[in-house]
């Protein structure tokens, strides 16, 4: 329950008496009774299916070449897991505290190591930004932010297309600094405000429905994408970064500036391919002489002065937030040129950094009213702490997945992979993961699927980051369906669009983020990530094998 809802009900129970008033004509004892059909309810079902198939694992699965019961037990854990995030039996941030108990019971892990996945400077990165993002969402700078581009890209005469690229672009810049469910409940409010002013459904032509769709269309996917660009912008990437650095503790970890190298520039062809798609499908050159008539740049500086001018305290958090993504992006810049961090001979993280920054804003005064500072832990209460247990609970599968042997299990099994093609790799694993995707949580894929393939990679001794990037990529596509993801719940909740019209538009872009990947990878990737240097090895192993 967020702060709102506790208000309401809270309000609302002042309002009712204390106790409910009983109907004389009623049974003063409540007719309580148990029957079959109302214990085997679909719910409960889920819930018993998840220590059921456990327990069939445990009893009669029997991995080959692994430790004593003790691959076998992380096997079932994993199945009673995902079965419970994937059918949501029991809600997702409860289920991500499973391996809290899990673990310690069957003999995986004692119970303060488990207890240490779960805070780890990659958590610590991402409270520190979801403070800053609710100091930019109460002090209202991201709706400003979005009606100052979305003025600059409203021409005169009106190019919809034009407009439609600025609402887009902002939405995927502000959903780089912040997670992409948290850009669409802010940036959803500021497009459907723009097509408040056109007219209803009843009062529409075709052109403006078609734009319609395609601006909520374009804020739906534009925060996905941009949240591939940066750690911050997804629990997707903060996961790979988790694991990567769980599975292989002393190789180099990946950097908020490492990955915006890599991500920046993939998240860019893939949102020019979005917006040519919605232009095609949706916004034709006619669409500005029906729309001139409501959308005009006197309507939005009307609104933009309404703001007022930006005060102290928005201008000093963004100067905070500037700051913050200086520190993120010079901590670590390259092998030759060491960032900041050198000073601190390593110790420091990206999450040192965000959790540092986010203190300031306790600190500050807003200037507003006397001794408030610009941020208060009651504005903290929206912070996602269910995300928050979630990657907690990635790591822990990671680390347990490796303690417990598994790893070694998967690697032998998956021996008969080492032909596989090199530049087949990343469209393959990309189409695996971007299918399961739809059918549960980004955040889950990208915990099932990279075990999985960093042994695959292990197993045909390539890099895992050849396999590990593309996966955790491929589980961001989930531009189907409603229920794939909540930023597409918040479109689809506008009433603008259909799920025949996200699967129109999601299916090629689909088609258009592999081909992107499997461009980019071999690519960019090979230079930010160091892989091409196990792929020549192996290239030349694979010769002097065929030679002899």
């Amino acid at each position: 329950m967020d702060g709102n809802q506790g208000a309401e009900s809270t309000s609302g129970d002042l309002k009712s008496p204390l106790l409910p008033i009983q109907d004389p004509t009623e049974s003063s004892s409540p007719d309580i009774h148990w029957s079959l059909t109302s214990i085997l309810t679909t719910n409960n079902l889920f819930i018993l299916l998840g220590p059921l198939s456990c327990a069939a694992i445990k009893l009669f699965v029997e991995l080959d070449g692994s430790k004593p019961g003790t691959s076998t037990d992380m096997l079932a854990v994993l199945a009673w897991i995902f079965l419970w995030w994937v059918t949501e039996a029991v809600p997702i941030p409860v289920t991500s505290m499973s391996p809290l108990f899990l673990f310690p019971l069957f003999g995986i892990a004692p119970a303060d190591d488990v207890a240490q996945t779960y805070m780890d400077d990659v958590i610590a990165l991402v409270l520190g930004s979801f403070i800053l993002a609710l100091a930019v969402e109460h002090y209202n700078i991201h709706r400003r932010l979005a009606l100052n581009i979305t003025l600059l890209f409203c021409g005169d005469p009106l190019k919809p297309r034009l407009l439609l690229l600025g609402i887009c672009g902002t939405s995927a810049f502000v959903s780089m600094w912040m997670h992409n469910v948290a850009a669409a409940v802010m940036m959803m409010p500021v497009a459907t405000g723009i097509l408040s002013r056109l007219p209803t459904h009843s009062g529409r032509s075709d052109e403006i429905s078609r734009f319609c769709k395609a601006v909520v269309l374009g804020v739906t996917y534009a925060v996905a994408i941009g949240g591939m660009s940066t750690l911050t912008g997804t629990g997707v990437n903060l996961i790979l970064v988790g694991m990567w650095k769980s599975y292989f503790p002393d190789a180099e970890p990946i950097s908020f500036s490492t990955w915006f190298f890599f991500g920046f520039p993939l998240a860019l062809i893939i949102f020019f391919a979005l917006w040519i798609i919605l232009c095609f499908f949706y916004c034709s050159s006619r669409s500005g002489i029906a729309l001139s008539a409501y959308l005009h740049k006197s309507h939005l500086r009307r609104e933009l002065e309404l703001l007022g001018p930006m005060a102290f305290a928005e201008k000093t958090i963004l100067a905070v937030f500037s700051m913050l993504i200086v520190l993120w992006m010079t901590r670590s810049i390259t092998a030759d040129i060491p960032g900041w961090g050198v000073l601190f001979n390593g110790r420091a993280g990206d999450g040192t950094a965000s959790v540092m920054m986010a203190t300031l804003l306790f600190i500050i005064p807003n200037k507003k009213q006397q001794g408030e500072k610009l941020m208060d832990w009651n504005k903290c209460k929206k912070l996602p702490w269910g995300m928050v247990l979630l990657l907690g609970a990635g790591f822990a599968i990671a680390d347990g997945v490796k303690r417990s042997g598994l790893t070694d299990v998967l690697s032998k099994s998956l021996d008969f992979l080492e032909e596989v093609p090199y530049l087949a790799i990343a469209p393959a694993v990309c189409l695996i993961s971007g299918t399961i995707t739809e059918f549960t949580s980004n955040n889950a894929t990208t915990t099932l699927v990279i075990p999985i393939l960093v042994q695959l990679a292990k197993a045909i001794k390539l890099h895992p980051l050849l396999f590990m990037v593309p996966g955790a990529i491929g589980a961001q596509f989930s531009f189907l369906l409603p229920t794939s993801t909540p930023s597409n719940a918040v479109g689809f909740a506008t009433r603008h669009i259909e799920i025949k019209d996200m699967i129109k538009i999601g299916l090629p872009l689909k088609v258009a983020g592999i081909a992107a990947v499997t461009l980019i990878m071999p690519t960019l990737g090979a230079f930010v990530f160091g892989t091409n240097k196990q792929v020549q090895q192996r290239a030349t192993s694979i010769a002097l094998h065929t030679a002899q």
